[in-house]
């Protein structure tokens, strides 16, 4: 154990630019882990970008969690909320806690075994606390949904003792939970019903906004998903202009509409509303998806648009009657020379004869039609602006500014 840190640093440092902030925050944090004690203060923000109180209590439990990423430690978190922030401020920070330790802690999900037993600990330990359930409730299956784990979510929320203890707690964000299971398991009607659920809900957290854009994001292709998902980014990004994740679902919701030209301009804004601040793991995370999809975006942009297949032209007139005439002549030819063989005259000579006259018939026929279709293509010449077309190259071709 060593001594307990120097808080005063973090009233020092309030007025500091982000990047010591970021610093300081960030050493206090370290130290007070490496010193096994919880943050001794209370939080009477929930700032997370000018609140070095809050930014310490945040870097602190992220630390802790990823060290041992576990329903348990998620619980002592949501505990030490309880004790330690105002209503106002626990309300503001329950929900981006949890989805955030999720979604940075991802990559180690507990299996069945070890969450039933966690479960039945922090059941025991807190008494079936309704926050302190709910939290750990909501991180697990963060991470579940970070791991595009559709059924086990789906599972974990209806039969988790966890999350029937937090039930009645954050129940928008819950559904948007359960409509992301829904839509990435190919329920879409149920899945959207979800979505609609949680959107109406007043008011709306930046979370449940989150996972709904992104359950209707990934659920199976069906006509008008595209444009359901642009409507709901677009009313997103009206309440919150600078939220470059709604920015983001916009424009993939653009794409898929076919308005390549909306959808750069909207990727672009999710670029530049992209802050260059905090943990820069996650913001290279998210700089690297949102360049992919502008890559995508541009390259449709660039690829020229087929020609819609062309109708295939009628027979005109004159060949038709041509047509009928050779198969017509060819069958005269035929039946004349049959007609003209008799049943007493049987010899080889005769059947020879009649075996010439229907092959030489027969290929008459086939060269009137190949000059009868020859004919016609010379007629059914290419549109005189094609050409000119195809020189031209794609109709818009946005403009490629790095960033």
């Amino acid at each position: 154990m060593s001594d307990r840190p120097d808080l005063s640093r973090l009233g020092d440092v309030a007025a500091a630019g982000s990047r010591e902030l970021d610093r300081v925050c960030e050493e206090v944090a370290a130290e007070l882990v490496a010193a096994g004690v919880e943050p001794p203060f209370s939080l009477r923000s929930a700032d997370l970008r000018a609140d070095p109180w809050a930014i310490t209590a945040d870097r602190y439990f992220r630390r802790r969690l990823l060290a041992e990423p576990s329903v348990e430690v998620a619980a002592r978190a949501a505990r030490w909320l309880c004790e330690h922030a105002e209503a106002a401020v626990r309300a503001d920070l329950f929900e981006r806690w949890a989805m955030g330790f999720a979604f940075v802690t991802r990559d180690t999900v507990e299996s069945g075994e070890d969450l039933t037993r966690a479960s039945s600990r922090i059941l025991a330990a807190y008494d079936g606390h309704a926050e302190v359930c709910a939290f750990a409730a909501i991180y697990q299956a963060g991470k579940l949904r970070a791991n595009f784990w559709f059924a086990e979510l789906e599972t974990f929320l209806t039969c988790s003792p966890l999350a029937a203890a937090g039930r009645d707690l954050h129940g928008p964000l819950v559904t948007a939970l359960r409509a992301f299971a829904a839509c990435g398991l190919r329920d879409t009607t149920r899945g959207v019903a979800l979505v609609q659920a949680a959107w109406t809900e007043v008011p709306r957290s930046r979370e449940v906004t989150d996972v709904c854009l992104h359950a209707l994001d990934v659920a199976w292709p069906s006509a008008g998903q595209g444009e359901l998902l642009r409507r709901y980014a677009t009313d997103a990004v009206a309440t919150s202009p600078a939220a470059h994740p709604w920015w983001y679902r916009r424009a993939r919701g653009e794409r898929r509409c076919g308005d390549l030209e909306a959808a750069a301009t909207a990727i672009q804004t999710a670029l530049a509303a992209l802050p260059a601040h905090g943990s820069r793991t996650a913001h290279e995370h998210l700089q690297e998806r949102y360049l992919r999809e502008r890559d995508l975006i541009w390259q449709l942009a660039a690829t020229p648009t087929p020609d819609p297949p062309r109708p295939a032209p009628p027979v005109p007139p004159a060949a038709l009657v041509a047509a009928i005439a050779a198969v017509a002549l060819a069958a005269a030819a035929t039946v004349t020379a049959t007609g003209h063989t008799s049943s007493t005259v049987s010899s080889w000579r005769d059947a020879l004869g009649r075996e010439v006259l229907l092959a030489v018939s027969l290929l008459l026929f086939t060269g009137c039609v190949l000059l009868i279709g020859a004919a016609w293509r010379r007629l059914v010449a290419t549109p005189p602006d094609r050409a000119a077309r195809e020189a031209a190259g794609p109709t818009s071709t946005p403009g490629h500014h790095e960033t």
